[in-house]
């Protein structure tokens, strides 16, 4: 789908990573686990929040991924606010590794075979390989990019900015990222945002355009 936009108009997705939670300051391997945020990510999102880190809301539309660390963030930071959760967008599922730690999962073989596969294809036990987590998240992404482009037709006569927020994961922000804009940074990693941050993707005639890390 694609529209010409009133010149004045901005079009943009904010995509803001979940607070901290416990997987986060232990540095477990994670995803699927619907883990709370500690404490302490509720008040560095406060602190993020007051310090006016996070774009205003305005009349933007929400989203979440459904997790609980991911509902919590968004209510700390915009309040109880009506939004729709895009499952699509959740983390990696690391299966029977959840909550482990590197030193947990260095001595199993799969974990080596997955180190070094390069084909994205060796995926943890009961869980996301690289290659099906990529696949859902571009699906997830599309999903995501179409209830956009339904907030720029909406306003195409307004003259007001489109805006999406959502909040998701860390693996899943730097694979869209990756998506939108190939290339960008040297590898996937360079793509994670610290917990409670983020990017602003612009769009132009539903394109992604540029970004801004915040």
């Amino acid at each position: 789908m694609s529209m010409t936009l009133n010149k004045d108009r901005k079009s943009y997705i904010h995509f803001i990573r979940h607070g901290i939670t416990e997987g986060n300051t232990r540095r477990w391997y994670y995803g699927w686990t619907d883990l709370p945020l500690l404490p302490e990510g509720i008040e560095n999102l406060k602190k993020l929040r007051d310090a006016g880190t996070y774009p205003p809301l305005s009349d933007a539309d929400c989203y979440t991924s459904g997790m609980l660390r991911a509902e919590q963030t968004l209510q700390t930071i915009y309040g109880d606010v009506p939004h729709r959760m895009l499952p699509l967008m959740k983390e990696m599922n690391f299966g029977s590794c959840e909550c482990k730690t590197f030193d947990d999962l260095k001595e199993m073989p799969f974990f080596n075979d997955w180190i070094s596969d390069k084909s994205g294809t060796i995926a943890y036990p009961d869980g996301d390989s690289v290659a099906t987590f990529g696949a859902r998240i571009q699906q997830g992404l599309a999903e995501l990019r179409g209830l956009h482009q339904m907030k720029e037709l909406s306003h195409r006569h307004s003259g007001k900015d489109a805006v999406s927020i959502i909040v998701c994961h860390g693996g899943s922000i730097a694979a869209s990222m990756e998506i939108l804009f190939p290339g960008g940074r040297d590898n996937f990693w360079e793509w994670i945002p610290d917990p409670g941050h983020g990017y602003t993707v612009y769009f132009k005639e539903s394109e992604p355009v540029r970004y801004e890390s915040f």
